[in-house]
């Protein structure tokens, strides 16, 4: 491992923490999917290292981003669905990096409630969108009140960091800091900015293998889901009137196609705005003479279906839709041009900054239950590292998608999920209880994810280890089981409004 230069030994790094929202890995080229062209998030990758198996433990905005902050399950921070607020009693890393001495900023997307509990806490300057805020001349909010910007968000989120983080460096010189930059983009409605509108024009996008995937021997309740991109993205996604002869089901085929390609290249346009805002900001680092005392991070709440098994959207266990984009800089301890495929969680995160800043996290946060991913990242892997992780998605056929409440596990070879069936309460969530269904995928011999084999004999001692991989997992991050109606549910906190 590099050691960091002997002028430099009692100087505890910068952190840059850029967040997009349902931004897929595949939709950036590092990753190597030739979906797009993005030169400037590949920068990091080619100075730092791609992580290719980090996942986030419930693919959804809400609750990924409590347990990014938290360093904890849904069930620990008490976010379970886009409706419930984050329990402001957990302490979070940008508090515990400010009582240490950074200078902290956030700006961009928070969506995590905005009462005065729920509100960014452990931070010296913020500017927020309620809720999931606009593309164009968004309200922002921030310690002063609220007004409307105008102007793209990607680019003012982009602006607003920058000129904290000149303003911080003037003001505060010898204080390392902590920018936390919170993209909206490439969330739905995938409304781009005209610089972009000649990229990724119609016809032009290659369509996933799995694009016509017919979902055969999935749960019946997965064969239900209101994501598919023939029937359930709209015409106000695709800003375009379906045309007559392509309504019909016997129309499927080409209406999926028709869609996903107009669909894709609004998506594909979004993030080449986040990718120009992260290239200022690596250019803005270099300016100030702090990029090599930087640790920069870019990343997503989640994955997204990018058409793949005829899908958008995210929640589910697939692997497009669990793995989030990780791509890490830090000159003085990540080796350039590496590749790690170390499992990790979105639940790592906080562990891992505040490793970077030389504090112990189960002291700082005791609740917190990730682990530093700075020796994978680094390209030592302990011997006792996790070869597995643990999911629970808890909003239980919600209106828009009719996902359904599961959890499961998954190792590099196989993943394993249970549909239990029941939304336990969950703001958000149906009170209808559905018959319990398994899937097992064996990602040996089909990484596409196309087979469940839970009812296969010859899958039944996996099978049945996975189980028992699930129970420890459950049992080692303090999450019951379901065993009915009766099960003990989490105290979830104050529901918010549907937004």
């Amino acid at each position: 491992m590099a050691q960091r230069p002997a002028d430099r030994t009692d100087r505890r790094p910068n952190i840059v923490f850029i967040m997009s929202d349902d931004h897929a890995a595949h939709a950036i080229s590092a990753y190597g999917a030739g979906l797009n062209s993005t030169p400037c998030l590949d920068r990091i990758a080619q100075e730092g290292v791609r992580m290719d198996d980090v996942f986030c433990t419930n693919s959804i905005c809400t609750p990924s981003r409590a347990s990014i902050l938290t360093g904890t399950y849904s069930h620990i921070n008490g976010v379970a669905t886009i409706y419930t607020e984050i329990d402001h009693r957990l302490p979070t890393f940008p508090e515990v990096l400010r009582d240490s001495g950074y200078a902290t900023g956030l700006f961009g997307k928070w969506h995590l409630g905005l009462s005065e509990q729920s509100r960014p806490r452990g931070f010296d300057d913020w500017r927020i969108f309620p809720n999931q805020g606009e593309y164009r001349d968004p309200v922002m909010i921030g310690p002063d009140g609220e007004e409307t910007v105008e102007g793209y968000a990607t680019d003012l989120v982009t602006d607003m960091s920058l000129d904290w983080l000149r303003g911080v460096r003037e003001e505060r010189p010898e204080d390392p800091f902590c920018l936390l930059v919170h993209h909206k983009a490439p969330h739905r409605p995938w409304v781009p900015h005209e610089r972009h509108g000649d990229l990724y024009p119609v016809g032009s996008i290659p369509e996933p293998e799995t694009l016509f995937d017919d979902q055969e021997g999935r749960s019946e309740v997965i064969r239900d889901l209101h994501m598919t991109i023939a029937d359930h993205l709209t015409e106000a996604d695709i800003k375009e009137e379906v045309p007559e002869e392509l309504r019909g089901e016997d129309a499927r085929v080409e209406r999926t196609r028709w869609k996903y390609q107009r669909y894709m290249r609004d998506y594909l346009q979004t993030v080449q705005a986040i990718d120009d805002g992260v290239g200022r900001v690596l250019d803005e680092l270099d300016e100030l003479g702090v990029a090599d005392d930087t640790l920069v991070i870019y990343t997503s709440d989640q994955g997204f279906f990018l058409g793949d098994h005829g899908w958008y959207d995210k929640r589910l266990m697939f692997r497009e839709s669990l793995r989030m984009p990780v791509l890490v800089r830090w000159p003085q301890r990540i080796p350039a041009g590496s590749v790690c495929e170390d499992i990790g969680t979105n639940v790592d995160f906080a562990a891992t900054i505040l490793d970077a800043a030389g504090i112990d996290a189960r002291t700082a946060m005791p609740r917190q239950q990730g682990r530093s991913l700075l020796p994978v990242m680094g390209g030592e892997t302990p011997p006792d590292w996790p070869q597995s992780m643990y999911y629970r998605y808890w909003e239980h056929l919600d209106v828009d998608h009719n996902a359904p409440a599961h959890y499961g596990v998954r190792t590099h070879d196989f993943l394993f999920i249970d549909y239990y069936g029941d939304g336990m309460g969950a703001p958000g969530s149906s009170e209808d209880r559905l018959a319990e269904e398994f899937e097992l995928y064996d990602l040996r011999s089909d990484p596409a994810e196309l087979h469940n084999v839970a009812h296969d004999p010859g899958y039944a001692e996996e099978l049945a280890r996975m189980q028992a991989e699930l129970a420890r997992l459950q049992e080692r991050y303090e999450d019951h089981p379901y065993t009915g109606p009766s099960t003990p549910r989490p105290d979830w906190g104050p529901a918010l409004p549907r937004h």
